[in-house]
């Protein structure tokens, strides 16, 4: 009977070592030898970091694991007014990720797409059809495909023939991108577009002026002052550094309000405020006053 329950505990582990061999094998070991390809082009031509690893100079196609990867173009030092680019891109099994930059001067001047096919979460409804996803940035550009309007990104376009499309992504104030794509049937095609801006734009013009706008208010209204305050002399001087036995330059009047600059402990750096009635005597561009008469605010 003792003999009986050993051969059977042996049976019983053999054949657990064995699931584990094959979950090893199929699960495990083929995962980490699935590859997929990419491929890289850019203008200027640039060199390629793959996770912080030089891999070439563009134009670049290769093999690699599948995973994600964290690429980094940096345009060639003859290039210096160009600006690099990074971003996370996905290798799929036995699929190619494309991905085009145009470096320009800023980000915002740059474009570019990255395409990638994996297969559909869901069987498609005709064996010959396909889907086609893209996101834009900025979001909300209008998609085309094959010159028929789909709506603005993101968006999905189901039931999509097999074969070659033209895929074109267009927002007002930024220039239109357009590429041809090559959908299979049961897989979706990914398309990420990044769209530069067109500076000769109204648009463009009109969206500068307000971001210029705003930001020379939001300057305005971030400025600290420092007000002179009624003292026994009726007048306060201004030195040329805070400190008591500083030279004086000006003297100002109580109730006059300075940007305020720098700050010292017993004394307040300020700028000169254009206004000549509110001097004493003597002038100044910059200088320090005592913070026991004067209020920062």
């Amino acid at each position: 009977m003792t003999n009986v329950k050993n051969k059977l505990s042996l049976l019983l582990i053999l054949v657990l070592l064995f699931v584990a061999f094959v979950v090893v094998r199929f699960f495990i070991l083929d995962k980490q030898n699935e590859y997929g390809k990419i491929k890289i082009i850019s203008s200027p031509t640039a060199s390629i970091f793959i996770n912080s690893t030089f891999a070439g100079k563009t134009p670049f196609e290769d093999k690699y694991k599948v995973g994600e990867y964290l690429l980094k173009l940096i345009p060639e030092t003859n290039a210096t007014d160009t600006a690099s680019w990074n971003g996370k891109i996905n290798i799929y099994k036995n699929s190619l990720t494309y991905v085009n930059r145009e470096l320009g001067s800023s980000d915002i001047a740059s474009a570019g797409e990255i395409f990638t096919t994996v297969k559909m979460t869901k069987k498609p409804s005709n064996a010959q059809f396909g889907e086609i996803y893209v996101e834009t940035e900025p979001q909300g550009a209008i998609v085309t495909l094959d010159s028929d309007e789909k709506g603005v990104a993101p968006a999905l376009m189901e039931n999509v023939t097999r074969g070659d499309h033209e895929l074109s992504v267009f927002m007002p104030g930024f220039f239109r991108r357009t590429q041809k794509i090559n959908v299979d049937p049961g897989f979706r095609v990914n398309a990420s577009f990044k769209l530069a801006i067109d500076q000769s734009s109204s648009f463009a013009k009109e969206s500068d002026d307000k971001t210029k706008t705003a930001s020379s208010s939001a300057s305005a209204d971030n400025k600290t002052y420092v007000t002179i305050r009624e003292n026994p002399q009726g007048w306060l001087r201004v030195r040329v550094d805070g400190a008591i036995d500083a030279s004086e330059s000006a003297k100002v009047k109580p109730g006059e309000k300075y940007e305020f600059l720098d700050e010292k402990t017993g004394w307040f750096k300020i700028k000169y405020n254009d206004n000549r009635d509110g001097l004493v005597s003597g002038e100044f561009a910059e200088g320090w006053v005592s913070s026991e008469y004067s209020a920062k605010e």
